[in-house]
């Protein structure tokens, strides 16, 4: 181990989808022999292959400002040892450690505490055997960084820390615990000059104070440069905050996916220009084009299957008389899945994309008849891609599938070029619910009174963190969607082959289009490609009754369904009928973070009995 500042090692390993979830730049990794932070995009050594999605790297260019972006796979794994060498960089970090030498002194078990440039060879010169001779002693990482909420991470000064402004003495630091808590209150850290001071200090953000000091814009994942001015969202300096280096909110990735769909437009561009000068250039009104679509067999055969309205904008779009196309990700991926025929994509064994419109029969339950359709979708590709992250909290919620970048995403590299992404591929069901019944359903008085109660609870949330304050509330509908989605993933999982955390989501809350929800499969290689998922969705109907069974007695009730979001005594306010025994689902399966939950709107519960969408109510 190097002792130059912030040195660079190797060592570990990690699969590209990780590197894009969880081993980003910036996030804190245990190596075997060290602790890291993983370094930026420009220590990244073997160039990946390049991932095609131009929907998102539209989205991606306009949300960063980056109008030459590209979208890379992370570096693979050299193949030969002669080859060049490939990986992701990383640092050093923290460069405090702790002897492992127990001294039982001052009330407790003392170990030294010791800078990066005290050791030799990655170990402390410090100690004696039995025979008084010298010998190195190994140390570990301390669990105890400071941050800020910019994403900016930096060691503690602990000199500082224990002397205060009397920060010229350099002797000897101890850390000291007593008990076996662990509790911070009860963690010392000791100068040898007799200052010293509880770790529980360092939690305290006292009114106008910072225990740990001001931010210095600190970004060691880049190595050697100049620091990033560091700055609230109102201008005035942030204060450091107490880090345990381990704690999951030490890392949160800011990425966002698409599913590759077939380009409507695209064919209906081919269509058009293929019969250009058959008189379809000319055409200046919606009259004029039905006429020649009557008229013209060459123009009634190639526009055949489009829909006179999206073929009179095309034209116009030509023309430069109307505005380029700008939907959202997801409205573009519900409509196709809701087009009028009954297969979407071509059925090729390596496609990207392929779906069929499952018939749906007569005779249905009440329960079932609330599905207008179902999508069996047997191939799909997701691409994903890391383009930041923050510290604390994680990246703003988005509920129609756009990148919201908060304002205190932390920087991949000191200059952005490309963002890490990758491919999954995989199967899914779509499920979607009738639009009338929805909206009829929002509308009536106890649900309307219970969609009030969850915006108290998001309220005293959204007030708890100023980053918060521009999240708006999705509503009952959404919040019917993602409950009924977690029912449904739990229930199929028993039968589909998969395991619950191999599902994921995909919530389609979209007034303008429809409700929907996407289960579905994806992982890099062919695993998530069986056919599980949608052999289950050819009896989604069973699925549907076994979810709804599963919601409408928890194990933890009557606790769990008379929750109320506002309480003050719990801090579970996104949440109304939901915990770990009914709604809530692994992490990697949920879209956003096992929040926004309410199984009172899918199912009546016993704490409330006329909110339900799947009620006894029309």
């Amino acid at each position: 181990m190097s002792t130059k500042r912030n040195p660079r090692i190797s060592g570990g390993q990690a699969r590209q989808s990780q590197v894009v979830t969880t081993y980003g730049p910036g996030a804190l990794v245990d190596l075997a022999d060290h602790s890291v932070i993983i370094g930026g995009l420009e220590t990244w050594r073997g160039e990946g292959e390049l991932v095609s999605e131009e929907r998102l790297r539209a989205k991606l260019r306009e949300q960063l400002k980056t109008p030459h972006l590209e979208m890379r796979a992370p570096p693979r794994k050299r193949e030969t040892d002669d080859g060049p060498e490939t990986g992701l960089g990383a640092f050093v970090f923290p460069q405090w450690f702790v002897v492992q030498e127990e001294v039982h002194q001052w009330g407790g078990v003392a170990r030294r505490f010791v800078h990066l440039k005290a050791l030799d060879g990655g170990k402390f010169p410090g100690g004696r055997n039995d025979r008084g001779r010298a010998l190195k002693l190994a140390v570990t990482p301390t669990r105890f960084v400071q941050a800020c909420t910019n994403g900016h991470i930096s060691d503690i000064d602990w000199r500082a820390f224990v002397h205060g402004d009397l920060r010229d003495c350099f002797q000897q630091l101890w850390l000291i615990e007593r008990g076996t808590t662990g509790d911070l209150a009860s963690v010392q850290v000791l100068c040898e000059c007799g200052s010293v001071r509880t770790l529980g200090a360092a939690t305290l953000q006292e009114q106008g104070g910072a225990p740990l000091g001001m931010c210095k814009g600190e970004q060691p994942w880049l190595g050697r440069g100049p620091n990033a001015p560091c700055a609230g969202a109102n201008g005035k300096p942030l204060a450091n905050k107490f880090l345990v280096r381990h704690a999951t909110n030490a890392w949160f990735g800011a990425t966002s996916n698409v599913i590759h769909i077939p380009d409507r437009q695209a064919a209906l561009r081919k269509a058009i220009e293929s019969v250009a000068d058959d008189g379809l250039a000319n055409v200046t009104s919606p009259d004029e084009l039905a006429m020649l679509r009557k008229l013209v067999s060459t123009v009634k055969a190639a526009l055949e299957g489009f829909d006179s309205a999206d073929v009179f904008v095309e034209l116009q779009r030509r023309k430069g008389l109307a505005p380029p196309q700008q939907k959202k990700i997801k409205e573009l991926e519900l409509e196709t899945l809701l087009g009028t025929g009954e297969e979407i994509g071509d059925d090729l064994p390596d496609g990207d994309f392929y779906a069929r419109r499952l018939q749906l029969p007569a005779g249905r339950s009440p329960e079932a008849q609330k599905v207008s359709r179902v999508v069996l979708v047997h191939r799909l590709r997701e691409v994903q891609a890391l383009v930041g992250f923050t510290r604390f909290e994680p990246p703003t919620m988005s509920f129609d599938g756009e990148l919201d970048l908060p304002v205190t995403i932390a920087p991949l590299a000191r200059e952005l070029r490309w963002v890490p992404a990758v491919e999954n591929r995989g199967e899914g069901v779509l499920v979607v619910l009738d639009k009338a019944a929805v909206e009829a359903w929002s509308s009536r008085p106890a649900v309307v009174r219970r969609g009030a109660e969850l915006l108290d609870g998001f309220r005293v949330w959204q007030q708890a963190e100023p980053s918060r304050a521009n999240v708006i509330f999705p509503g009952s509908r959404f919040i019917l969607l993602h409950s009924l989605s977690h029912l449904l993933l739990t229930a199929m999982s028993l039968e589909c082959g998969y395991s619950a955390s191999s599902i994921r989501e995909r919530i389609y809350s979209l007034p303008d289009v429809g409700y929907a929800i996407l289960l579905y499969t994806g992982t890099p290689d062919a695993e998530g490609t069986l056919g599980g998922l949608v052999l289950a969705g050819r009896q989604i109907e069973r699925h549907l009754e076994n979810a709804l069974e599963l919601g409408r007695l928890c194990s933890y009730d009557p606790v769990c369904a008379q929750h109320k979001p506002d309480s003050r005594e719990e801090d579970r306010h996104l949440h109304g009928a939901a915990c770990h025994g009914c709604l809530l689902i692994a992490e990697t399966s949920c879209e956003h973070r096992n929040l926004l939950l309410d199984r009172a709107l899918v199912v009546p519960t016993v704490d409330c009995t006329d909110a339900a969408f799947f009620g006894s109510h029309p």
